[in-house]
């Protein structure tokens, strides 16, 4: 097995942290990162272990996922847009991992054993799939957290088990929760990113503007049609290009510029990325999750260029309604467009304003936070739960406005108060008889977990319970979702 971790002894005891990430684009690895740093700064972690789980599958495995992934931006994306929608429904695949999947999963299973973490940090869907496996067949008893590293919520980051669920912005929670999911298990604290951008940077307003033109970390071509552009625009300003591993592309934009004397900086990939995030006053490329919430955080307005259908569209989206972006759809206007925000008094700081208020650069510390002190025993969606989120989101009916055996309820942990399972009215009935209580709870035992012939209820005590011979829980039926409009025709429904 390949060596691509990166451990950090700190005492002798504490945390033990395992953040797991996938290499697909820069993004999930960069957030993994993010926590990583936030783990430093914390004296009660006495180690961390960062993990890129592709790194440890098999070629084929690897260069499908991830090769395969950028071949289709660049030659097929209306099967991006398509994919993406079609696994955007939650609970759209509720059946065990293929067997591909699960053969690649081997060596991540075998580093999470010898590693015997206390707290898991899932920073894309496949290790969260895979996590949320061996909480319900006890493999692991790690607190499991999933960041989502987008703006906009993706139905394959939610798993069947986790312990908290982290999201970019506030809208998703509150899809979440009418969805059914308890708000004590999801939170937006936003994308966690590098400390180094942490506060409001200072910006010589004596100085012309600076553009900071980004290809990306593998160097997209689009940036020379944006360089292009800028030759022609009338507004006073600097520009720093960065090219990324592309050096054909920084010697064409080299030879580009070569006439414009010292306007232009053309960089390769560059380690300097948070200083210059800091110094620019506009960043123009394309809106990436992590390059959106880096942006953000320093009070950079963006130029969105050449948007990846599905995440990076719905990302942009963001941005324009916070006033702290716009959008290029067409490389022909590009330099008019970024001319028409220098040209217009007080629209750039405006703008700066408006990124300054979107930006969480704590993001990192609060996942961690949140993740380490919260309830140590994972929340449980089972099978039939699952079955009714799905259909309340293909619907657009509110789950949590359901009534009859497909309505969600909720069990609580009654001496932390924290939810750890969410089931079917149907399947409340069923426990009710084994395990019911004179308070109308529910008294789970350890002792008839394994001698139950239902395996859905095995998993769920067998996840739940950790250690424990019995634990008492409160039942709690699903509560009215009051932040949408209700239609007296045809019921609560989600926004189209």
């Amino acid at each position: 097995m390949p060596n691509t971790s990166t451990r950090t002894p700190k005492t002798a005891e504490g945390e033990r942290v395992l953040i797991l990430s996938a290499g697909v684009g820069a993004g999930h690895n960069s957030a993994a990162a993010a926590v990583q740093q936030a783990c430093a700064a914390r004296a009660d972690v006495a180690e961390v272990q960062v993990l890129d789980v592709l790194q440890v599958s098999s070629v084929l495995y690897r260069a499908l996922l991830n090769k395969g992934y950028f071949v289709l931006v660049e030659g097929l994306p209306w099967l991006i847009d398509w994919g993406y929608d079609i696994s955007d429904r939650p609970f759209r695949r509720r059946g065990p991992m293929d067997p591909w999947t699960r053969m690649n999963s081997v060596p991540v299973i075998d580093a999470i054993k010898r590693f015997r973490p206390t707290a898991i940090v899932c920073t894309h869907f496949l290790p969260a799939q895979l996590l949320a496996s061996l909480l319900l067949r006890g493999v692991t008893n790690a607190r499991t957290a999933v960041v989502t590293t987008d703006y906009d919520f993706q139905g394959l980051s939610l798993t069947g088990a986790f312990h908290a669920l982290f999201l970019a912005r506030e809208e998703g929670r509150v899809e979440l929760m009418a969805l059914g999911l308890p708000s004590d298990r999801v939170a937006a604290p936003g994308i966690p990113i590098a400390s180094q951008l942490k506060g409001a940077p200072s910006r010589d307003a004596t100085e012309p503007p600076m553009l900071l033109i980004s290809a990306g970390a593998s160097g997209g071509d689009y940036a020379a049609a944006v360089v292009r552009q800028t030759l022609h625009m009338r507004s006073p300003f600097t520009a720093t290009v960065v090219c990324g591993r592309n050096d054909a592309l920084r010697q064409r934009i080299e030879h580009l510029v070569a006439p414009a004397g010292d306007r232009y900086r053309v960089l390769g990939f560059t380690t300097e990325m948070p200083q210059l995030l800091r110094r620019a006053d506009l960043f123009v490329g394309k809106p990436g999750g992590l390059s959106v919430s880096e942006c953000m955080a320093a009070g950079l307005p963006m130029v969105m260029v050449n948007p990846i259908p599905g995440q990076e569209v719905r990302n942009g989206d963001y941005l324009l309604e916070q006033g702290a972006a716009i959008r290029c759809n067409t490389s022909a206007t590009i330099g008019w467009k970024i001319d028409e925000v220098l040209r217009e008094p007080g629209r750039l700081q405006q703008m700066q304003a408006a990124a300054q208020r979107t930006g969480r650069p704590e993001a990192a510390a609060n996942v961690l936070s949140r993740l380490l002190d919260g309830p140590s025993r994972p929340l449980v969606v089972t099978r039939a739960a699952q079955k009714t989120i799905l259909s309340a989101s293909e619907d657009r009916v509110v789950a949590t406005d359901l009534s009859g055996p497909s309505a969600l309820v909720r069990l609580i942990d009654s001496a932390t108060g924290s939810t750890v399972a969410l089931l079917q009215a149907a399947e409340l009935e069923d426990l009710q008889k084994r395990y019911g209580a004179p308070d109308g709870g529910l008294v789970l035992r350890r002792s008839q977990a394994f001698r139950s012939l239902r395996w859905e209820e095995r998993r769920l005590l067998r996840a739940i319970l950790r250690q424990d011979d019995t634990l008492s829980v409160r039942v709690q039926r699903s509560r009215p979702h009051r932040m949408v409009p209700q239609s007296a025709s045809t019921g609560p429904r989600l926004p189209s």
